[in-house]
């Protein structure tokens, strides 16, 4: 098989253009040699964070030259079926609100489960062995794909059902919003949070109005988070 990159240089992230996401792109280029990242079209109604993607990608080449090197190819995976059957405020017009099963209406069913999959289909084409996701339980709302048992199982079933030796990193697992706004700050600096807070994509509704903290609709739980953690971090 025709491998990329050699072992244990490399790195595939799973970036959808978001905060978490971009912050875990700069840690992930602090660290491996090459960078790759994916994102994935799934029908989602804030369908303006495909675009924030390479606004975000470009944005770090230019400020960060000694990581301009390493970062490598950008892939976009179709998977619109997925997001017609999960049916959730993020794929259809529907209220966001607490549902029945006491999770918020914008829970995509499955979403980490088979990101990471095709994620690492992906790196195993690639010659990727690190992944690297933005997931967090402790700024979350209750979705049980982000929790680090989920991605310690995906992770032994991905090895085990591909013959690989991948490791899932989540750098933001235990930190909350404000610890975020502070790692972007540590790894990059006052340029890093200017990319993530003006060119990132967080919002659910795909708003795009100004705020201190970035663009958004102000209102969503997406924006409050983003919203509360940069004022706390600020605070600091």
């Amino acid at each position: 098989m025709n491998r990329a990159h050699t072992p244990a240089t490399a790195a595939l992230v799973l970036f959808s253009g978001g905060q978490d996401s971009a912050t875990c792109l700069a840690w992930a280029l602090s660290r491996y040699p090459c960078v790759e990242t994916v994102g994935f079209d799934y029908g989602q109604r804030h369908a303006v964070e495909l675009e924030a993607r390479q606004t975000v990608r470009q944005a770090i080449a230019l400020a960060f030259p000694d990581w301009r090197g390493r970062l490598g190819s950008d892939h976009v995976i179709d998977i619109a079926s997925f997001g017609a059957i999960a049916d959730s405020a993020l794929t259809a017009d529907r209220a966001i609100e607490m549902t029945a099963r006491g999770l918020p209406s914008t829970f995509v069913p499955g979403r980490n489960l088979v990101f990471l999959t095709y994620a690492a289909a992906l790196a195993d084409r690639r010659g990727l062995d690190v992944l690297v996701g933005g997931m967090c339980e402790t700024d979350y709302s209750g979705y049980p794909d982000c929790r680090r048992e989920t991605i310690d199982a995906m992770e032994i079933a991905l090895n085990l059902g591909m013959d690989q030796a991948f490791r899932v990193e989540t750098p933001l697992m235990r930190l909350t919003k404000a610890q975020t706004w502070a790692l972007a700050d540590d790894l990059g600096g006052k340029a890093l949070v200017e990319i993530i807070r003006e060119d990132s994509h967080t919002c659910y509704l795909g708003s795009r109005d100004p705020h201190e903290w970035g663009h958004g609709c102000g209102t969503c739980p997406a924006c409050e988070l983003r919203a509360r953690g940069y004022a706390e971090w600020v605070a600091v």
